[in-house]
């Protein structure tokens, strides 16, 4: 499954909640120099379902906030991505 995020990088802590345009909303503590902040993104986005990091793919976006990720998992990570929309 395809789910498109915000990255909001530099935050004072790490969450992952709410939504930005239609987009799941990752905020990290990371800055957005060499691909840290979207490395951090994918790894909050895998812990916040449950899931490995590999389990958590960029698509595209590598240097914009709004990025697509691709999610290897089943149905139940659906109902956890609605709740973390919120």
């Amino acid at each position: 499954m395809k789910v498109a995020i915000r990255v909001r990088p530099g935050a004072s802590r790490t969450a992952v909640g709410g939504t930005h345009a239609g987009r799941l909303v990752v905020a990290v503590s990371a800055r957005a120099v060499d691909g840290a902040a979207t490395r951090a993104a994918l790894d909050a986005l895998a812990g916040a379902l449950g899931l490995r990091p590999r389990q958590v793919r960029l698509v595209s976006g590598a240097t914009s906030r709004d990025k697509l990720v691709e999610i290897d998992a089943d149905e139940s990570v659906e109902a956890r991505l609605e709740a973390l929309r919120g």
